[in-house]
């Protein structure tokens, strides 16, 4: 009978996730955006012209416990050079933040906001949860993300 009710309530939260966009917690803690952007990569070039940075292969992207890593990561300094406006990562990105881990298409993170925009098939694994999304727009202050577009989870059940 408790197989059952939590069967119907799994199917019940799917069909609402999959009619709105669906909020969750991301990350083990609220993320400290003014921490220093790590960037490592086999590769830079640099742009005087528009204040940015191509960073190539094997990139990998750190700040306090978050890590982001991709392809190709193309970053946007502020006017005044004197600290990361923006971040865009495209190739295949990986987000993890805690014990929580993402992938999409693509990623952008506006870090004087502390925001993340995932967008094209978005993976999220929380433990042995799994949420899939048209895209996340991930709140690092907050610790939440929201799904959007065709939402679809598999919620494991305690007797897994």
């Amino acid at each position: 009978m408790i197989r059952t009710v939590m069967t119907v309530l799994a199917v019940g939260v799917a069909s609402f996730a999959q009619a709105q966009g669906t909020e969750v917690a991301f990350g083990t803690a609220q993320q400290d955006t003014s921490l220093p952007v790590e960037v490592s990569a086999d590769s830079l070039s640099v742009s005087q012209n528009d204040g940015s940075a191509l960073f190539t292969g094997n990139v990998v992207i750190g700040q306090g416990e978050m890590r982001l890593s991709a392809p190709r990561v193309l970053v946007f300094y502020t006017e005044n050079q004197s600290g990361v406006e923006r971040l865009q990562a495209t190739g295949g990105v990986t987000l993890v933040n805690g014990d929580q881990a993402a992938e999409a298409e693509t990623a952008e993170y506006e870090v004087n906001r502390g925001t993340i925009r995932m967008v094209g098939n978005v993976l999220l694994t929380q433990g042995a949860n799994t949420l899939v999304s048209d895209s996340m727009d991930v709140d690092l202050e907050a610790g939440t993300a929201l799904m959007n577009g065709r939402v679809r989870t598999v919620f494991q059940s305690g007797d897994n």
